[in-house]
């Protein structure tokens, strides 16, 4: 039997998880009220049942002092009982551009304060506890639905190795500015640029013709060795401190061809190289 309580910040992506959970054969079972997960922890755990693989969501919706679902699982732990905790979760502006796209009320809005900004807050407040205790953490602020099922499948279908950072590897250019949440950023504008040539100028570093053209240049090859080197070496230290999520920005002018090629590639070169998420984006590419 496997038992994941599935929990995290509203918005954060929890329901997303459970459907997906679902789909790769858990029985899923979202806010439960909380004076039902003993009785149910104790159903699922009833010799000969049919269950293999079981999901509970929980979270503030519950009603109650979510301190005391922290309780009740704490005294699950010590009657023996085993499961693990998925706390999904995003940056606070994610869910707030979450909310205000789906015009949805916070759940701990009240008539005095109902602005999301404040709800987000108390909630985070409230689930800081349970998010320490969490086997796994997922941040999803910047990750595409099928990066989190393979993030899930992982986890979950794979039973691979996992740890909650993310590495984000994102493309830009420099004349729309710095990504705000970058955390390393790469300036690739010392390799020659396509935008100065006629058949290159309007396809972008996702095109071959560009990757091409960009990775002919033997700096190219060396800054990308380079790099993925030095990211072997920092991300274990970063693990080791508890991060959840690394922004790896590469910018050249525009955000076309030469960042997008370099991120491409070294999205490539680290993908399934180790024990945490990777995702992929390009910032100043419009789809």
């Amino acid at each position: 039997m496997r038992f994941v309580v599935v929990t995290g910040m509203s918005g954060g992506g929890k329901s997303t998880a459970l459907k997906m959970l679902e789909d790769m054969g858990y029985y899923c079972v979202d806010n439960l009220p909380v004076p039902l997960i003993e009785k149910f922890a104790e159903l699922i755990e009833t010799p000969n049942t049919e269950l293999e693989k079981v999901a509970l969501g929980l979270d503030v919706r519950g009603g109650m002092d979510f301190a005391h679902s922290e309780q009740v699982l704490d005294r699950l732990r010590q009657e023996g009982y085993t499961f693990e905790i998925l706390f999904m979760d995003a940056n606070d502006a994610t869910l707030l551009k979450r909310y205000k796209e789906t015009r949805r009320v916070h759940p701990l809005a009240t008539e005095e304060d109902f602005r999301i900004e404040s709800g987000v807050r108390k909630e985070r407040e409230i689930l800081s506890s349970i998010k320490k205790k969490a086997d796994y953490v997922i941040d999803t602020s910047k990750l595409l639905t099928r990066e989190l099922k393979e993030e899930l499948d992982r986890i979950f279908i794979r039973n691979e190795e996992f740890n909650s950072l993310m590495v984000n590897i994102v493309s830009f250019g420099f004349k729309n500015g710095i990504p705000a949440d970058a955390d390393l950023v790469f300036d690739v504008r010392f390799l020659p640029n396509p935008f100065y040539i006629d058949e290159l100028k309007h396809i972008t570093g996702n095109d071959r013709a560009v990757q091409n053209y960009v990775m002919s240049f033997a700096e190219a090859g060396i800054f990308l060795d380079k790099l993925v080197d030095m990211l072997k070496f920092l991300l274990p230290g970063y693990i080791k401190e508890g991060k959840y999520q690394l922004v790896v920005a590469i910018g050249c002018t525009g955000g076309q061809h030469r960042s997008v090629t370099l991120a491409n590639a070294l999205y490539q070169a680290m993908k399934d190289k180790g024990n945490y998420g990777l995702s992929l984006s390009h910032r100043d590419i419009k789809e």
